[in-house]
């Protein structure tokens, strides 16, 4: 068995993997500061303004911004790209048939969520 049968289809998943847990760490982790702070202001008295105190018992759910759906364009966008390339050098190495161009089906899916990402980017108006 050659080695890139292995590693590409190990590094797409890897990839994937990453893109729902990496963000779901770190928002724990943010979220685990932000108590913390909380916890040291109420300990030494300090009045918590209103907007904290929102944010708290929302759950941290705020309207999406243009600059966040832009950003997360560009991830999609970039992640597309990404499956693209990898579809691309397995196509360069092993010819340019119908069973190697796999990878560029599965970009479709990120492609087209960026495009969503992008075109709510540019609906959304700043308020």
């Amino acid at each position: 068995m050659d080695g890139a049968a292995v590693l590409v289809p190990l590094a797409f998943f890897a990839c994937v993997a990453a893109i729902f847990i990496l963000p779901a760490h770190f928002k724990s982790k943010e979220r685990e500061r932000m108590q913390d702070t909380l916890r040291a202001a109420i300990e030494k008295g300090q009045p918590l303004p209103p907007e904290v105190i929102q944010a708290v018992t929302s759950g941290g759910k705020f309207q999406s911004t243009r600059t966040q759906d832009i950003r997360k364009a560009v991830i999609w966008l970039a992640v597309a790209g990404g499956i693209a390339t990898i579809g691309g050098v397995i196509s360069w190495y092993e010819g340019y048939d119908g069973e190697h161009v796999v990878p560029f089906a599965f970009a479709a899916i990120p492609l087209f969520v960026g495009l969503a990402y992008l075109a709510l980017g540019l609906l959304n108006k700043e308020k």
